[in-house]
């Protein structure tokens, strides 16, 4: 990639520093194919460990989130909400407005120091991917997971991002001296729809490329399937083609989650679907008629089938050592998409 042609269109800025919870915000914008409509917002952050809202309903507790919005575009996210808190679109906005908080490193490492710090899990890539593309340019990810591995802090990844193997010797240190969980996202197979739906990620079986050699690496790794979209990937010859993909990479658990589509995802999916897939508009709404969950009859029907050829195809719905964060969540209205920070001194 060419980093060198940039433009800094903004620098420090008091109204955006307030509003992005920030000291300084430096805007750019780079001169190159891969980036082009996107724009990044550098920010040095307060505080970077950040504690969810009502995790006593949640499977994780704490978060560290180097990116606000992402570049991967995925048309159902719910973190989409997020950015109508800095007063940026949760559409388009969302996909090409990036907060980077490029101190995340550093700062990390300063609160994990912490006496006020008790060394608890951390949940990463369970708001926006933290390896998305950005990430190849500012390179936030090494430092962090060198933080957690010299505190031998117990760590989560969930992403969709194949980068994350830039790091597998960093991710092998830490797993020897602390509990690592690693997670891929694949929802489904069909190539079509990952065109369409989650147009700025790798290809699926790239993910599950991703999933092969961090096995073959000795590091275990768990497929969250997910979103499994209904009519577009519920069926069950596409549920068969996905776990069948899934256990062909290696991973060592399967756990399914249907579409939830929460206010401003919401209406980014719905018009994504009105444009690709029309006729499914009315299903949609009377399947989602009651909130931003599908009914928990499709939602055990789809859980009991994708259990089922996981056991067909040799590998479990969970496994014991795999982190409580990514087993399947009881469908609550929580929104975890704006955590609180934890300020540590």
């Amino acid at each position: 990639m060419r980093w060198e042609n940039l433009t800094v269109e903004s620098a420090g800025r008091p109204a955006d520093a307030a509003l992005f919870g920030a000291d300084t915000v430096t805007t750019r914008t780079f001169d190159t194919p891969e980036f082009a409509g996107i724009t990044f917002h550098e920010i040095r952050a307060r505080s970077i460990i950040n504690k969810v809202p009502g995790a006593s309903r949640m499977p994780f507790e704490w978060t560290v989130n180097p990116y606000r919005g992402c570049t991967h575009a995925c048309v159902y996210c719910f973190a989409r909400k997020t950015h109508s808190y800095l007063d940026l679109d949760t559409g388009l906005g969302f996909d090409s407005q990036i907060v980077v908080k490029v101190n995340a490193p550093e700062l990390l490492r300063r609160q994990l120091g912490s006496r006020r710090w008790l060394g608890e899990h951390i949940a990463m890539g369970t708001n926006v991917d933290c390896y998305q593309r950005a990430e190849g340019r500012y390179r936030l990810m090494p430092g962090i997971i060198g933080a957690l591995r010299d505190h031998a802090n117990p760590f989560s990844i969930l992403t969709k991002g194949t980068l994350i193997l830039r790091d597998l010797d960093l991710l092998k240190q830490a797993a020897a001296v602390t509990d690592v969980g690693i997670s891929v996202s694949v929802g489904f197979t069909d190539t079509a729809l990952w065109r369409t739906v989650e147009p700025g990620t790798p290809a699926p079986e790239r993910r599950l490329d991703v999933v092969r050699t961090l096995g073959e690496h000795g590091i275990g790794c768990g497929v969250l399937m997910a979103p499994v979209i209904p009519f577009l990937s519920d069926q069950p010859s596409q549920l068969r083609a996905t776990v069948r993909a899934i256990a062909a990479a290696g991973a060592t658990s399967v756990t399914p989650l249907v579409l939830h589509l929460r206010p401003g995802a919401r209406e980014w999916f719905m018009a994504w679907l009105t444009h690709h897939h029309p006729h499914l508009v009315r299903r949609y709404e009377r399947l989602y008629a009651d909130g931003s969950y599908a009914p928990k009859w499709y939602q055990r029907r789809i859980t009991r089938q994708v259990h089922e050829l996981a056991q067909e195809y040799g590998i479990g719905p969970t496994r014991a050592g795999m982190p409580r964060r990514f087993r399947e969540p009881d469908p609550v209205e929580t929104d975890m998409s704006e955590p609180t920070q934890l300020t540590l001194i």
